[in-house]
Order: C-alpha cells, then structure tokens, then sequence
C-alpha cells in the first residue's frame, strides 16, 4: 500500500461526520482542541470588554457611566471569565490539540470523555453568559466570600449563577485532567521514555495533577454554598455553628495553585518555542522538570498567602510568608534556563520570540511585586488596594496570555498549514505591551497611594485622577491591540499561502506529519530514542507516512493507536478508540438540566436528569470491550500485542486511579472543613448532637469486611458478596438519617448529612459497576475480556469503603471526645 492509498484509507476511519453535524458528532482530540481554542478565545473577547467597561468607569472620579449594581456585576464577570473560562479552557484547547501529535499517537485517552468536558464547557459557559445579558450575573466578586455571596448579603439568583455555572464548567476541566494525565502516561510513541518526553508533555503532567488535586476543594466549597442558599444548610451561618472563614480556606485552597495551574502551561510553551527560536536545544530539562514539579508541590502550602489580614495566629503568618517566598526559587531556576539557552544558541527575533521577550520583562516584575506581598507588613499595607490587581494582572497576563500568542503564533502554521504572510501581529505587539504596562504600572502606584479595589467610584483629590486617565487611555490602546492579534490570525488563516512542513525547523513530533494535520496524526507511530526526533533523523516523516512504524496498515478498518509502559515506553497492548457519537453532547445537556433544575428551583427535574445520566453513562460503557479475547495481533516492525480489552490495566483502571485522586481529594476538603469547624466555630458540636449507636457501626463493619472480600472472589458469589455489603452500608445510613433533628439547625448535622450522602453516592455508584460486571458475565463475557473492569469496579469499592469507614469515624468522634 502507498503512502496515498493508506491516507484516504486512514482519513475514512477516522475522519469527523461530514457538515454540520460533524460539530456534534466529534470524538478527534484536533477538532475538540479548535473547538475549544475557539470558544476560549470568544470568552476572552467577553471579559476584554468588561474590562474597558471597568477602565471607562475609573477614567475619571464620580464617574456616572456605570451605577453601583452593574459594576459589581461587570467586574464580578470580568475575573471570572478570564479565570475560569478563558485560561484553564485555553490550556485545555491547547494540550487537547497538541499532546498527541508531541507524543506521536493518534488520540487522546478517551476521546469521548474530551468530547463531554467541551459540551459541558460550553453549557456552563453559556449560562454564565445569558445571566450576564440578563442583568441577574453574580455581583459578589469572583471570589464570592460568604456573607456577601450568601442569603444575607445576595438574596437574589446572581449568586446561584456563580456556584451552579462555575461547578458545571469544573467537569470539563477535571475531564481534561483525567484524559492529559492517562495520556502522557501512557498513550506515546514505543520507546519514547519519561526523560525522552517533549518538556511541554511534563508541564501539561504537572498541570493535570495540580487541577486534580487543586479543584477539588473549590467544588466542595460551590455545593455547601448553594446548599447553604438553596436550603438552609447553615455552613458558612456564625451563629448556627459554621463560619465565613471555612468558605476562604477552601477558595483559596484552589485560588493559589490556580495561579501556577494558569502559570505553567505557558511556561512548557515557553520552554518549548524559545529553543527553536533559539536555534538550539533547551538547556537544564532535567532541572526545569524538577522546578516545574516543585511548583506544583510548593503551590499547595500558600492558600494562607492569601488571608494575612484575617486574623490567623502569628506562627501561621510566619510560616505561611517563608512558604510564599521561597516558591520564587524553583520559578527562577526556569527563568535562568530559559536566559542560559539563549546565551547558547543565535536567538532570531520572529514574532513568537517578541512576545517571549515580553513575557520575561512582565513576569519577572510580577514575580518581583509578589515576593513584596508575601512579607506580611507590606501585605497589611497593600492588600485589598489596586496594588494587588496590578501584581495579579503582571503575573496573569504577563505569565499566561503574551506567552499562548506566543504559542499561537508559532503553532498556527500547524493548524493552517500556511505560513505568516502579513504583518499585523508586529503593530498588534507594540500596541499590546506599551499599553499593558501603561495601564498596571500606574494602578501600581494607585495602590501604593491607597486606591482600594472594587470601588466603583471614587472622589476627586485624592490624587488618583491623572493615574486612572492614563490607566485608562493605556488600556484601551492594550485593547486594540489585542484586536489587531485576532484580525491578524483570522486574515492570515485565510487568506495566507501554503508554508512548509516544519517553517521553525523544530525537533518535536508534532512537526512530523502535514500541516494542518490529518484526522489521524501519523499514518504509522514512530519507534523514538531522544527528546528531538526529527533532529535525529529528518526524513522520520516521510517514513511513517509511508507505514514504516507501528500501525501502518489500516486493514482492520478500526481507530487504534497503542498503550506503552509508563517509564520505559515499551509497546503494551493495542487501544481500539470509539467512533463518532452525539452521546457525549447528549449527556452533557443532560448534566446541564440536573444543574439548570437546581438553579431556578425546579428540583423535580434534578432525579429525572439523574436518571439521564446514568442510562447515558451505563449506555456509554456497556459498549467498550469485546465479549471474546481476540488473542495477539500484529502491530508492525515484527511485533505482535494484545487488545487492552484483555488487558489487567485497561486505559480506564488508570483513569479511575486519577479520578478517584480528585474524589479523594473532594472528600480530604469535606474533612478538613469538618476539623476547621471542629476546631474554630463556636457551639461545636451542638449541646444536642446525633450519636449513631452501635448498630450503625455494626452494619457498616460488617458490609465493609463483606465487600473487601468478595471484591477479591472473582467469582459469582463475590459479585453478591460485594451487592449485599454495599446494600448493608447503605442500610446502616437510614437509622443515622431518622434520629438527626435536621441538616438545617446547626452545621455539624448539616456536614453529616453530607458525609452521609456522599457516602450513598459511592455506594450507588460501586452497586453500578459491580452489576454491570455481572451482566457482562452473565451475557458472555469471557473472564479474561471483564477482569480489567472488574478491576475498575474493585477500585471504587474499595474507595466506597474507605469513605464509609472515615465517615462513622467522623460522626461518632464527639462522643468519642465527649
């Protein structure tokens, strides 16, 4: 077979569903990247305007261009939009497109996972947005700190947009975790080793990790919240046992990693283009790994650098400053690689380079203002004025959005295949950073002259005036540059003539096929041995399009790409990818009427989209594997391996591992918030709590020793053994549930209501799977075809366990302590 005959034999396999419906249809991790760099672009738009909204409104004092209801709205938008609809979602548009084609394989993990995190994106998004245009946004700040966001401070449903919006776009960006972090792991080129990996692979692995370990607490945080609103769950109420401050600790607990999560990202960007612009390969990667990986760790022990003028004891502020100050090193060891790779190669001042260049004078000023705000005098000083806006604008813009143009405009002759032929971007660069700078170096002086953020007028002879015109006039110059980049994009996408395969001269893979890329990346994987393949042997493309590596023969007419071993990247076993589906968009809108019913208080529609998304869900499983093993199959260079159907460690055994980190972590918080009220609120717990008894304890015991076991049985009879104890754990809730006055009296019942119903849900989850395994050995399944999702199944059973296991240690500890 030709190299012309394998592609439009490989196009017709994998290629989207034609027209309109493609849109709909799409499981290709390069469409869904488009896609979602499209969307997040739009997002971005949205919160630019809001921001010249806010700057047209401080240009001058007692400004009456916006009353006081619309502007808390506006800047409300504004921080949440560039939070958490336009950085993350970008990142995720950017490793969904690029990660498979670095990592030389054809998809993503689970293509339709990716799929669903896009739909319910989009969903979240849009209602964040209609409740923008329909005056009812949120207006607390994006912060939305309790008593402002709560039923006293905002009764209205502006703050039911903010918590039930933000908690539907979080799937889509916990989704993207799970698929990024099984991806790097274990879906890449044979041979391609850990130390072998593209360094923007490492940065995407950190920054996967991060968002499964650091978004967690900030969804725990939404639902007690809207608990608290919807009804009457007093968790953040003082004088019913909860306290406002829990609610800052579990923001923050998400906000500070946030900045690195948003940070990183662009850093592996960075560190990716800078060498080829440099015309040479990235000095210290051993060592930037290590910093990258010290960030993701340090970024975790600073949420307090947040909450210095809260009244935290004076050893925490201590300890809490160090940490703050010390998480500079591991960035300026990134920032000295990335000046000593310059200093070895002949850098070249394209376009990408500029804006690399105005990454570093921004960055490191706004890495320079952070270290002044870890010091706790300067912080009582300055917090809570413009001072800390300019810093978070320095780190934020200069940190993420000049390095992704950066990234967009050296990848853009990957997603066009044509190469740069106009000259907007270089006029759109010196407009953007002059008029950044102009806009965030006054508002740092602002700030030091006491201007405090969040006001939505101010009077005149303070001695703001001439700082906030000139703010102002700059940010509206930074505005149009912005969208002079976008013109510029669009135009040359266009309009532009066809380039070369690789115009930078890059040694990464994703340079490796034509331009834009096929549906299925490589017509053949490529066997890698170094970090820059294409360096090594320049003629690998043309190789793998005429089917010299892995896979290269599409006679099996299905999507396959294959599994490796995770630190040596030995070819392990075959993945068959499903085809095109409207499932995942389906499920989504689904998920999104469970979330719209508790929004407009139509609580009916809550169970009936349950119920939606469980058949979607068991629909959506029950057509993985094959009922008969189909034995070892050849996969090219004299190599033959096994379907992952048979497979011990099937891609969704790895998935569940990650998932269930970020459950973990989900359930950590809900601990932590429990001690943190245990210790801090006052009337705690209430002189009249619940003590569930022994009998409780005794079901619980029983069903959880009655689970382990038969989840190890492996045969029928372990399958009910592990039903029935689940059903006895579930049972032992009941009478819990019967004796306690009610969730709505004090917080610590309302926490064991909800230990109890995460509990229920786990339990119900487990039940799921463990009789989905069960149907599938009833209907002929061979044992060897159902041992990984039996596998699967014991891993959420055994978590099942543990949860019920902490929760009656939890419920029972005051009597224990009493």
């Amino acid at each position: 077979m030709n190299a012309l005959r394998r592609h439009r034999a490989l196009s017709r396999i994998w290629a989207s569903d034609p027209g309109w419906k493609g849109w709909f249809t799409t499981v290709n991790h390069t469409d869904l990247g488009r896609m979602f760099l499209f969307v997040a672009t739009i997002f971005f738009v949205i919160g630019g305007i809001l921001a010249m909204l806010i700057r047209a409104q401080l240009a001058s004092p007692r400004s009456a261009f916006l009353g006081p209801d619309h502007y808390n709205q506006i800047f409300t938008m504004h921080g949440t939009i560039m939070m958490f609809l336009f950085a993350i979602p970008f990142f995720e548009g950017l490793a969904v497109y690029l990660l498979p084609k670095m990592l030389g394989t054809r998809d993503l993990a689970f293509p339709r996972l990716t799929a669903y995190g896009f739909w319910c994106y989009v969903f979240g998004g849009a209602m964040m947005i209609f409740a923008l245009l329909a005056g009812v946004a949120p207006d607390s700040g994006w912060f939305m700190y309790p008593p402002l966001s709560s039923t006293i401070g905002a009764p209205g449903i502006n703050s039911d947009f903010w918590l039930i919006g933000i908690t539907f776009v979080e799937i889509s960006a916990i989704s993207a975790a799970v698929e990024i972090t099984v991806t790097v792991l274990r879906y890449r080129a044979p041979g391609m080793k850990l130390s072998q990996m593209p360094i923007f692979a490492w940065y995407a692995l950190v920054t996967a990790v991060m968002i499964l370990t650091g978004f967690p607490p900030l969804i725990l945080g939404s639902i007690l919240l809207e608990l608290e609103r919807a009804f009457g769950l007093p968790f953040f109420q003082v004088a019913q046992g909860g306290d406002a401050l829990l609610w800052q600790h579990l923001f923050w607990l998400f906000g500070h990693p946030e900045v690195y999560i948003i940070f990183l990202p662009a850093a592996g960007a960075i560190s990716t283009i800078l060498p080829v612009m440099a015309r040479t390969t990235l000095m210290g990667y051993g060592w930037i790994v290590a910093a990258a990986v010290s960030l993701g760790v340090l970024s975790f022990g600073l949420w307090v650098h947040h909450m210095f003028t809260t009244g935290i004891p004076h050893m925490g502020l201590a300890f809490f400053s160090a940490a703050s100050t010390l998480v500079a090193v591991p960035t300026a060891v990134q920032i000295f690689a990335w000046i000593g790779t310059l200093w070895k190669g002949r850098p070249s001042l394209h376009l990408p380079m500029l804006w690399l260049l105005a990454f570093f004078a921004t960055f490191v000023i706004g890495g320079l203002t952070g270290v002044m705000v870890a010091i706790v005098p300067f912080d009582w000083q300055a917090h809570d004025t413009y001072f800390i806006v300019a810093h978070l604008h320095y780190v934020l813009v200069g940190g993420f959005v000049f390095p992704m143009i950066a990234a967009l405009y050296y990848w853009m002759p990957h997603f066009t295949g044509r190469r740069t032929y106009f000259k907007l971007g270089h006029a759109a660069f010196w407009l953007v950073v002059p008029g950044f700078h102009g806009t965030f170096l006054a508002l740092h002086w602002a700030g030091l002259l006491g201007m405090r953020r969040r006001i939505d007028s101010y009077e005149s002879g303070q001695g703001w005036e001439v700082i906030n015109i000139i703010a102002s006039i700059s940010g509206f110059v930074m505005a149009i540059g912005f969208a002079l980049v976008l013109i510029d994009v669009v135009v040359n996408a266009v309009v532009a003539v066809r380039g070369s395969r690789d115009p930078w001269g890059a040694g990464t893979l994703d340079w490796a096929m034509p331009t834009p890329a096929a549906p299925y990346n490589f017509a053949s994987l490529a066997h890698v041995t170094s970090r820059d393949p294409l360096y090594d042997d320049p003629e690998l493309p043309v190789r793998l399009a005429r089917g010299e590596g892995y896979l290269g023969d599409p006679g099996r007419g299905r999507r396959e790409t294959l599994v490796v071993e995770i630190a040596t990247g030995a070819p392990r076993y075959i993945v068959v990818f499903p085809g095109n589906t409207a499932l995942p968009m389906l499920m989504s809108a689904i998920t999104g009427l469970f979330f719209l019913g508790m929004l407009i208080k139509a609580y009916w529609l809550v169970p009936i989209s349950a119920l939606g998304v469980t058949s979607c869900a068991l629909l959506w499983v029950w057509g993985l594997g094959r009922p008969a093993p189909e034995g070892a199959l050849p996969v090219g260079r004299g190599l033959s391996l096994h379907s992952a159907a048979e497979a011990a460690d099937p891609p969704g055994w790895w998935g569940s591992v990650f998932l269930l980190l970020a459950n973990g972590t989900f359930f950590g918080s809900l601990l932590f918030g429990y001690a943190f009220l245990f210790s801090i609120a006052p009337n705690w717990p209430p002189p009249a709590y619940l003590e569930p008894g022994a009998w409780p304890l005794a079901l619980v015991l029983a069903g959880a020793g009655l689970a382990f076991l038969g989840a190890r049985l492996g045969a029928l009879m372990g399958h009910g053994a592990v039903l029935l104890g689940l059903l006895l754990i579930a049972g032992a809730a009941l009478p819990v549930l019967s004796e306690s006055p009610g969730p709505t009296l004090h917080a610590y019942d309302a926490t064991v209501w909800v230990f109890i119903g995460y509990g229920l849900l786990h339990c119900f989850v487990s039940l799921l799977m463990w009789s989905l395994v069960l149907m599938r050995r009833l209907s002929g399944h061979s044992a060897r075809t159902t041992r990984g999702a039996m596998r699967i199944a014991r891993l959420w059973s055994d978590y099942t366990l543990l949860v019920a296991l902490l929760t009656a240690a939890a419920i029972g500890l005051p009597g224990v302590l009493t």
